[in-house]
């Protein structure tokens, strides 16, 4: 009998063995709203079918069983789950089922809805973690020479952290040469790297929301051009989990909102020109120059006015007020730079700040206005690939004790009284070390 029993614990051990393998990456929480929250995973080719069960915090028994219905045993197979009818202010717990077995994983699998504050109290202070630039090492297609990326720890410092979602800044996978030649090399680059071990924890932790830049979405410094721009924005989709993507099934840009802020997620590939068009034609911006394009440009300019949030954040994968950098940034399309800034000064849109990434430096730069709030751009990069210094040119403008030339990730706080919430931005190093901080508050964003 003793045999018997320890043969059938052998066999389950192994059962559960093959079942934790045929989990590529994952889980990963995706929006999670008042009713209704999104969960991804990636199986593999041989899991032949895929359910997620669900149900309150402490009530194990009274679940809600979800089965994928999608097609699986492709080379890559992202799989979502979107769970409807939930209740507010709720926290739920789930497990994943490849095959009829459950998977036990070493971490916490749980989310908690968004509380309806709105008409009945205060907004909720809260926190949100940003980075950009997570490049992670394959040395069979990387460049000779030392690893770009390390300090992958960063990610396991970041699921400590009690933050109520992250905000992928661009850069969020690097293609290489032999990855943009081809979408299948595109769909093993998203999986290779969602797939890294020490990303696990992090992705189950809270709830991620991305835009993209360059790197993710083609070769380095990739325009409308690029051949697989359509497939690269199925992939977008495919792996990360927006609640929304673009307008007329064009770009990846999103609108979200985390109690009183409202986060912009725009595109600055998909609709972008190349950078090396004139900037100017005959002393005037270049019309054809256009990073955003007129359709999304529209899109935000309206979402911007319609927007009563305490702060604004516009995220963009390139700089967005860096004047005197020649490289990569919004100041290079001026046609549509300027246009967003009077935009806002003239329609006196309060509470605007941008966020950024690419540059693999961290910083918050500081554009002053004439009869305006001045406007800050906090710049998270980059999370695990090589980093750069800034340039004396830039420092002239980076606001003193901000400046981060190793890996590093935002920590942005939001508490406060209404119309008065006090904003606080941490930049930290990989091993929890504070290295920057800003603090702003509402009422000097009027």
């Amino acid at each position: 009998m003793k045999h018997f029993v320890l043969l059938l614990i052998s066999v389950v051990c192994v059962f559960i063995a093959n079942a934790q393998i045929k989990l590529i990456s994952g889980p990963m929480l995706g929006y999670v709203e008042h009713r209704e929250a999104l969960i991804w995973i990636e199986v593999g080719k041989e899991v032949k079918s895929a359910e997620l069960k669900y149900w309150k915090s402490g009530k194990t028994s009274d679940f809600i069983r979800q089965t994928y219905d999608g097609k699986l045993g492709r080379p890559f197979n992202p799989i979502k789950f979107v769970l409807v009818a939930l209740e507010i202010n709720t926290t739920y717990e789930y497990e994943v089922i490849l095959d009829g077995q459950s998977l036990s994983l070493p971490y916490p699998t749980r989310f908690t809805t968004k509380e309806l504050w709105e008409w009945r109290k205060p907004a909720p202070d809260f926190s949100f973690l940003a980075g950009s630039c997570s490049y992670v090492n394959d040395s069979l297609y990387d460049r000779p020479g030392r690893p770009y990326g390390n300090k992958m720890q960063i990610f396991e410092t970041m699921a400590r952290e009690n933050a109520g979602l992250m905000i992928w800044l661009g850069d969020n996978t690097y293609t290489r040469e032999v990855d943009y030649s081809s979408r299948w090399g595109m769909n093993y680059r998203y999986s290779h790297t969602r797939s890294h071990r020490q990303l696990q924890t992090f992705l189950a932790k809270m709830p991620h929301y991305a835009t993209w830049d360059d790197h993710d979405y083609g070769p380095n410094n990739a325009n409308k051009s690029f051949r697989f721009r359509e497939f690269s924005k199925t992939l977008f989709d495919d792996y990360w989990g927006n609640a929304s993507s673009g307008q007329l099934g064009q770009g990846i840009y999103s609108q979200m909102r985390y109690a009183d802020c409202d986060f912009f997620l725009t595109d600055d590939r998909y609709f972008r020109a190349d950078d090396n068009l004139p900037d100017s034609i005959g002393g005037a911006p270049n019309p054809e120059k256009e990073m955003f394009g007129k359709m999304q440009m529209e899109w935000l300019k309206n979402a911007l006015i319609n927007s009563e949030a305490a702060f604004k954040f516009i995220c963009i994968g390139s700089q967005a007020l860096n004047e005197v950098t020649p490289y990569d940034a919004f100041h290079h399309y001026p046609a549509e730079y300027y246009q967003l800034l009077n935009f806002i000064r003239e329609n006196k849109i309060k509470g605007v700040l941008f966020m950024s990434g690419d540059c693999h430096f961290s910083k918050v730069m500081k554009l002053e206005r004439k009869d305006a709030y001045p406007l800050y751009d906090i710049v998270s990069s980059s999370l695990t690939s090589g980093t750069y210094k800034a340039s004396e040119a830039e420092k002239k403008f980076i606001v003193p004790g901000t400046l981060v030339e190793t890996q590093n990730y935002a920590k942005v706080s939001i508490s406060g009284p209404a119309k008065g919430r006090q904003l606080q931005v941490e930049f930290i190093l990989s091993d929890g070390t504070k290295a920057g901080e800003f603090n702003v508050n509402q009422k000097d964003l009027q």
